[in-house]
């Protein structure tokens, strides 16, 4: 057995005015200085706290038609599940480079235009404590990024402010065609996390602490939101989501994010068919990247197809399609940031089991800096600058010894992973309906690794 054989089969994978924090927490939000006072909410709201409530999809879309949103013969909206999950499909085929839907800037949701409708003031002082927020807790060391998610904080006023409105806002029928329940990180409970492999954890308790900031920024005021609407937890949470997972993300002219209604509606393929455009005016395109044949559904890229975990962080569902998985060294972060590697490169194949060669690097990098830290300086050089011979020295060299380094995580994650899902399923589905997704994601863990286990007792 040698380093070579054993990643041989991965050869053919494709690349894929400032105040503390603490005193902000302690005041009492809400005063007349700080928010508009509004009259009762509106009669009409969508219900947002019964999962079950019909989302009407066909009234959204004949809704986005009288706006002028235009789609491809033969496209079509479609459910498996009986309507609690909705895609677009076409009857009739298109054509490689044919628009299949169109949506005007008039109702696109657009987190530029935020600014312009509720006030630049507002929104700054409401970003400066969200801010503030995040750099205390990157004290504590659960920072989010706030900085970078601004964008979707004013999406989430943008949804939260329309759907106070209830009927009388013009996007009424685009928010009763939404989900009610999500199942990613964000609508996750400590219970769900205490159930899921590290990596997944992470990144699943990342979006709650995120969703955490965001809410707590809200709740001190300046944006112009009826009280009652900041304070209800069910309707903030879903505004988030659904801001969450429908928005597209854009870089010129400048960064933005927006949603499309209609457009929203296209579902995730390792292998999409279409992708999403805008114009500078803020039009929606929609566009077939190849001939699709009739019947088939019409899909769009929500991530890194070789790394699935952080879609199911976002999203709240596991991609079938994956042909990879992170290989789950949380533990060595360290190591792979010195080696200037990322998770993406980091990978198992879910078909075979078989481990990409910089997982092989990391592995060795963590064992030379142990025993031999000369070495390890060395190593890790040859890995920064693609030195294949030296690094294929110290590969040859220490062969054994990082095999068993494997050995040891592989066989530690699948005792890890077994026991988690037993606790999963040991939950109430009534208090804990997102157990079957964590549960799927596990078991692909599980199938995974055990494929690897087998491979590596193979090697010696």
């Amino acid at each position: 057995s040698s380093y070579l054989g054993a990643v041989s089969g991965f050869s053919s994978l494709p690349s894929v005015s400032k105040r503390t924090v603490s005193t902000l927490v302690a005041e009492r939000p809400f005063t007349s200085s700080q928010i508009y006072q509004y009259a009762t909410a509106p009669e009409g709201l969508v219900n947002v706290a019964d999962i079950w409530s019909e989302r009407d999809v066909y009234s959204m879309e004949q809704w986005a038609t009288q706006y002028g949103m235009q789609k491809a013969a033969g496209v079509e909206l479609y459910s498996e599940d009986g309507g609690s999950d909705y895609s677009l499909m076409t009857n009739s085929g298109v054509a490689a480079g044919e628009t299949v839907i169109w949506v005007p800037s008039s109702i696109v949701i657009n987190s530029a235009s935020v600014e312009q409708e509720f006030g630049a003031g507002c929104l700054q002082e409401v970003e400066s404590v969200l801010i503030q927020i995040d750099e205390f807790a990157a004290m504590k060391g659960t920072a989010t990024d706030s900085y970078y998610r601004l964008p979707l904080f004013r999406l989430m006023v943008r949804i939260l402010a329309e759907w106070e409105k209830g009927q009388d806002s013009v996007y009424f029928p685009w928010l009763n065609s939404l989900p009610r329940q999500f199942f990613n990180g964000a609508s996750m409970t400590k219970g769900c996390f205490e159930c899921l492999p590290p990596y997944a954890g992470w990144l699943a308790s990342t979006e709650r602490t995120n969703y955490g900031h965001f809410n707590m920024a809200l709740k001190q005021g300046y944006v112009p939101l009826n009280p009652e609407t900041i304070m209800n937890r069910e309707a903030v949470k879903w505004a988030y989501n659904v801001a969450l997972t429908r928005f597209h993300e854009i870089w010129q002219p400048d960064r933005q994010k927006l949603i499309a209604p209609m457009a929203d509606m296209l579902n995730h393929a390792a292998e999409h068919n279409c992708e999403i455009s805008f114009d500078y005016e803020g039009n929606c395109q929609v566009t077939a990247l190849y001939d699709i044949p009739a019947g088939s559904p019409l899909t769009i890229s929500l991530g890194d197809p070789t790394n699935p975990t952080p879609i199911f962080a976002q999203y709240g569902f596991l991609p079938q399609d994956c042909a990879t998985i992170f290989c789950k060294a949380m533990h060595l972060d360290k190591q792979i940031k010195e080696l200037g590697y990322e998770f993406s490169e980091l990978l198992i194949q879910t078909e075979t089991g078989e481990i990409a060669p910089k997982v092989w690097d990391v592995f060795l990098y963590d064992l030379l800096q142990k025993s031999d830290p000369n070495s390890a300086q060395e190593f890790g050089m040859a890995c920064r600058n693609d030195d294949e011979s030296t690094k294929q020295y110290y590969l040859d060299q220490y062969y054994s010894y990082t095999l068993e380094a494997l050995k040891e995580h592989v066989f530690g994650i699948l005792n890890s992973a077994d026991k988690l899902t037993m606790r999963a399923q040991s939950y109430d589905l009534e208090t804990h309906p997102r157990v079957p997704v964590i549960v799927v994601h596990n078991q692909l863990v599980i199938q995974t690794f055990t494929m690897t286990a087998t491979l590596l007792q193979q090697m010696g």
